[in-house]
This record gives C-alpha cells, structure tokens and sequence, in this order.
C-alpha cells in the first residue's frame, strides 16, 4: 500500500468497508421482507413473480406505447430523413425504458431477494413442495424428473441431478451472500472466499434481472462448471416459471 493510500484511508475510510455500510441497509429491508414472506403459501410465494413481472410492465408501457406508435410511423413513411429521426428518437426511448426498468428492480431489490431465499429456505424444510399446476410446471414435467404431476397439482421435490451428481438442496443465503447479490446488482465486483457461497450469490441478481424478461448471462471458469451450477440452481429459478 502506497503513503498516498495510507492517508487517504485515514481519512477517507476503506473503500469496500464503506461498500458494505451502504449495503447494509438493504440487507435489513430483505430481512423485513423475508419475516412477511414466512407466512404465504407456496402459491402465494410463486405469485410474487408474476407481480414484480407485472409492476415492470406497468413502469415500461407508457414509454412502450410511444415507441409502438414511432415504429409504425417509421414504416409508412418514404422519408429517409424522417425515418432516421424517428429510429433516433426510439433509441432514445430505449434508453428510457431500460431507466424506468432499472428503477423499478432497484425498488423492488429487497423483496425480490427475499422472494429467493424463503425459496431456498423451503426447499430445505420440505422433501416435496405442493403447488397448483401451471402452465409452466406441465412444460417442464416432461423433461425435469424433480417436478410430478398429480392432477391440478405440481410437486416439485428437494432433491434432483446436477450434472451427474445427486444433490438435496441444503443451502439458504446469508447476510454476507445478500451482500453480495446486492453488489454484483450494482456493477460492482464481489469478491468472496473459496466457500462463501459464490454460486448460491449469483442466484439473487439473476432471478431479479431475469423478471425484466430480456435473458440473464451467467460467465464461470469453465463448461463443466456451467453445467453444473445451472443445474444445480435451476429449480430456484423455474419454481418461479423462470427457464434455465
């Protein structure tokens, strides 16, 4: 460490600790969040997604509306001219509608990890979890051998492959994972020790980040690891309807 850094963490303060200190709050608003969430249904709990999807929605429409109405003006016009200013004012809306979106997943952050990690509590406490079958439980019925059809009923076991490798799900978050999730949301870098739980972190941002309904990436070391992990979380995920 430098004589400038020194100094400058004297007065100024470590810059990941400060990190952490603005985080923290959020961690609290999660554990608010989570203590209400104990008392839903497993329904109840799957509904959450569909009401964030819903409430993002609501944010993008009315930018959405002005660029339905651009893009169908841009089509009946011959004007080379006019048409460029108009797909110029459509990227510009873009741009607005990623704002708006960002927005509203900023507010919902807290709940929407909470959302998660009463997910993960529940796998753990459960062998098998009854829900009411949706569309989406049928789809995958067929190819995913740890969700059953029982009638209207879906029943998704604890217990599943991951790439050759039998697991029961045993983990839920903990505060220094939320942490984490928070800070990969923010763009900023997150580094954690051999066993603090990288994988299980990566579960928060992309289950808010995928509710925008534009894909979510996942970059690892390796194809092994990709294999595995995806397999591994999947069932976090298409609980709530979210494809792997």
């Amino acid at each position: 460490m430098s004589f400038l850094d020194s100094v400058l963490k004297v007065f100024v303060g470590d810059k990941s600790k400060q990190d952490v200190s603005a985080i923290q709050p959020i961690v609290d608003q999660v554990k608010t969040f989570e203590t209400a969430l104990e008392g839903l249904s497993h329904d109840e709990l799957r509904a959450k997604t569909t009401e964030f999807k819903a409430k993002i929605k609501e944010a993008r429409l009315p930018i959405q509306e002005q660029i339905d109405t651009l893009s169908e003006k841009a089509e009946n016009t011959d004007d080379i001219d006019e048409r460029e200013d108009i797909y110029q004012e459509i990227d510009r809306l873009n741009d607005d509608i990623y704002a708006a979106t960002e927005d509203v997943l900023t507010e919902i952050l807290p709940e929407a990890f909470a959302v998660v990690k009463e997910t993960a509590k529940r796998y753990v406490n459960n062998t098998e979890i009854e829900v009411k079958a949706n569309a989406f439980d049928r789809e995958i019925s067929g190819s995913k051998d740890y969700v059953k059809l029982n009638d209207e009923t879906a029943v998704w076991s604890n217990s599943w492959d991951a790439a050759g490798k039998p697991i029961t799900w045993d983990m839920v978050h903990y505060d220094v994972q939320l942490i984490g999730g928070i800070a990969m949301h923010q763009g900023k870098i997150a580094e954690m020790q051999t066993g603090e739980g990288k994988t299980l972190v990566a579960t928060l941002p992309m289950y808010l980040n995928a509710l925008a309904g534009k894909g979510v990436h996942l970059v690892t070391v390796n194809d092994y690891l990709a294999k595995r992990d995806s397999a591994w979380m999947a069932p976090i995920f298409e609980f709530h309807g979210l494809s792997v």
